[in-house]
């Protein structure tokens, strides 16, 4: 199913949180929805307040919907074929902005719940997805420390096991996403680093107000390299 953009899927909560996300578990798994809602969201060219959303932590907070958010063209393919064959409803996420990327892709099938590491790091731990990961590696390579950079590719199940090992090396974390800071998915994330290892963790994402349709608005809400780099620095 193709939402258009995420925002309109508002228009569709009950059938995707009430109906197909319970679907399996009130049905004592004798049925399934195999649903794949692909629904683009993001920052892109002016969409403003109503069509720029990025609201992945609501759906990563309902049981029984899988959520994915894929930043490269492999992963785009891959993941949405993994999606296809998952037997649950998935929320597929795709930023407007990743529309074009190009790349060589290969017909490797994906694996839901499984981050990738894009680059090796000692210092600090990077987890992002989707458009952020494109930003947190150039920040990476401009910062004065050694940064790992995780792409978590699905956000639920996300890949706790190589999160927690890679903090646990670095012994810092900052989590990145262009959603609203305030209770995004980012949270979950550092909330369970910080119980497991009790390690220094930070956050970005964008303030809580709506994206406006001026650039220079739109932009008080984008999540750039220059401000990743800027929480990088907050670890020396």
């Amino acid at each position: 199913v193709e939402m258009r953009v995420v925002d309109f899927a508002l228009c569709a909560m009950d059938e995707v949180v009430n109906q197909a996300a319970k679907a399996r578990y009130m049905f004592g798994g004798q049925g399934r929805v195999g649903l794949v809602a692909r629904m683009p969201g993001g920052l892109w060219s002016g969409s403003a307040a109503q069509h720029s959303q990025s609201l992945e932590a609501w759906f990563a907070h309902v049981p029984g919907l899988v959520v994915v958010a894929p930043a490269t063209a492999q992963d785009n393919h891959s993941l949405l074929e993994a999606a296809i064959g998952c037997g649950d409803p998935v929320i597929y996420l795709e930023h407007k902005e990743l529309w074009g990327m190009q790349g060589e892709v290969s017909e490797e099938r994906g694996v839901i719940g499984k981050a990738s590491i894009l680059r090796d790091g000692k210092d600090v731990t990077l987890v992002t997805w989707s458009r952020t990961v494109h930003e947190a590696l150039a920040a990476a390579e401009k910062a004065p420390m050694s940064v790992e950079v995780i792409d978590l590719r699905t956000l639920w199940p996300w890949d706790r096991e190589m999160v927690l090992a890679s903090a646990a090396r670095t012994r810092r974390l900052l989590v990145v996403h262009e959603a609203v800071q305030a209770a995004g998915f980012g949270a979950e994330i550092a909330a369970t680093v910080a119980e497991e290892l009790g390690i220094r963790v930070k956050r970005l994402g964008a303030p809580r107000i709506p994206v406006g349709y001026a650039k220079p608005l739109e932009d008080e809400a984008r999540i750039t390299a220059e401000r990743i780099l800027s929480s990088l620095n907050t670890f020396l």
